[in-house]
């Protein structure tokens, strides 16, 4: 039975009313789930596969310069949202060159990808709306959800024939299938052929969150949906962040004209957020424009991703097997998974640590960025690092 609070009877001192605060952190502390920042420098001589830049251009020069040259025409920021003073020449410009090489319509650019899924979760859905959303999904697609006001079911891991039968049994007037294109825990791509199949169906609209597809997928890096066919359907949305394979920071919508026209109108990310930085949107058009002059570099990522993969099941350790650029190594535990990667940076490896609720499977890892340009001596030696530091193997 819970005891009803009674204001009169528990009122706190002010020293007293984040109490509570320090009981839930000794709680995750017992669980092995404690976070804590590391500020780096900027000459790091870690070597970094723990980043999400996954082609390497985050300090190319092209990519600098770009945001340098942004900064110094347009200022330090957009100087207000980007219905009112906040979009310049530039996004305009990064919006109609990413939907280009992306094959869709239109974009929509955000100040970030979270921003922009919470976007196209919100107002491409109502209370009429049913959600079916893979169970692994990102964090940002799971609150695009939950402030949906829609009905939402969480669908079993990459299974369109699940999908298909929650469809085939709605009572709602529209319907939305929401999945990763890439899963950033493991790196194994959705099966989207499959989901397509299942939305057209049943009369349902797909969203595809492709953080992870784009610049490593599809021909040329230009992402997941144009490897599988469905850039630039009347039914499928995309969404994409600037943070990875771009190097830069934001986010952006691609869709259809009515889609794109439809948030810029109605989502609230949109309207109501400062525009981003003329020198992320700088940074993100110079690297865009140097991945359609290089597509190499996308196969290129996925090479070492597989090499990555391959040599540390060789070593003994359990990875991923990798679809795009991520790889992943399974550790005993939290706690384990901590240490690891300690102990990993200790001799000189940056890698990625991940623990639950990150996690939806409730197995710690270490993830590994395979960053296209990485050299064979650096493969060679993050794989080497990661073995011999290892708690377990097998």
């Amino acid at each position: 039975m819970v005891t009803p609070f009674v204001p009169e009877q528990q009122v706190l001192a002010p020293d007293a009313v984040f109490d509570w605060l320090d009981e839930a952190a000794e709680l995750r502390a017992r669980a092995g789930l404690t976070r804590t920042l590391r500020s780096r420098p900027a000459e790091d001589p870690v070597l970094d596969l723990a980043s999400n830049d996954y082609l390497g251009l985050v300090h190319h020069p092209a990519v600098t310069r770009a945001a340098a040259d942004a900064a110094l025409r347009w200022g330090g920021g957009a100087t207000g949202s980007r219905l009112v003073t906040g979009t310049t020449a530039l996004h305009t410009e990064l919006e109609r060159e990413l939907a280009e090489f992306c094959g869709f319509e239109a974009a929509l650019v955000f100040s970030s990808g979270y921003a922009a899924n919470l976007a196209a979760l919100t107002a491409l859905t109502d209370p009429d709306t049913l959600i079916v959303s893979d169970a692994y999904n990102h964090a940002s697609l799971i609150d695009g959800c939950r402030l949906s006001r829609s009905d939402v079911h969480r669908a079993p891991h990459s299974d369109p024939a699940a999908v298909a039968e929650v469809l085939a049994t709605r009572t709602h007037r529209r319907a939305l299938v929401v999945s990763d294109s890439v899963f950033s825990v493991d790196g194994n791509a959705a099966p989207l052929a499959g989901l397509a199949a299942a939305t057209r169906a049943h009369g349902a609209a797909l969203l595809v969150d492709d953080a992870h597809g784009l610049g490593v997928l599809g021909p040329g890096g230009s992402g997941a949906p144009a490897a599988a066919g469905l850039a630039g359907q009347p039914d499928v949305v995309a969404t994409v962040t600037l943070s990875k394979s771009l190097g830069s920071q934001g986010g952006a919508v691609l869709g259809p004209r009515r889609v794109i026209r439809h948030l810029t109108e109605t989502a609230r990310t949109f309207i109501f957020d400062t525009g981003l930085a003329p020198a992320a949107v700088g940074a993100a058009l110079g690297a865009l424009r140097l991945l359609r002059a290089e597509p190499e570099r996308a196969g290129r990522a996925r090479e070492v991703a597989r090499t990555l993969a391959d040599r540390l099941t060789a070593a003994g350790l359990r990875a991923s097997t990798p679809d795009a650029a991520v790889v992943s190594v399974h550790a005993p535990g939290p706690e384990a998974a901590v240490q690891w990667a300690a102990d990993c940076r200790a001799a000189g490896l940056a890698v990625g640590c991940f623990r639950p609720p990150s996690v939806p499977d409730g197995i710690s890892r270490l993830r590994l960025t395979a960053r296209g340009d990485l050299t064979d001596v650096q493969i060679t030696r993050a794989v080497d690092i990661v073995s011999a530091t290892a708690p377990v193997r097998g």
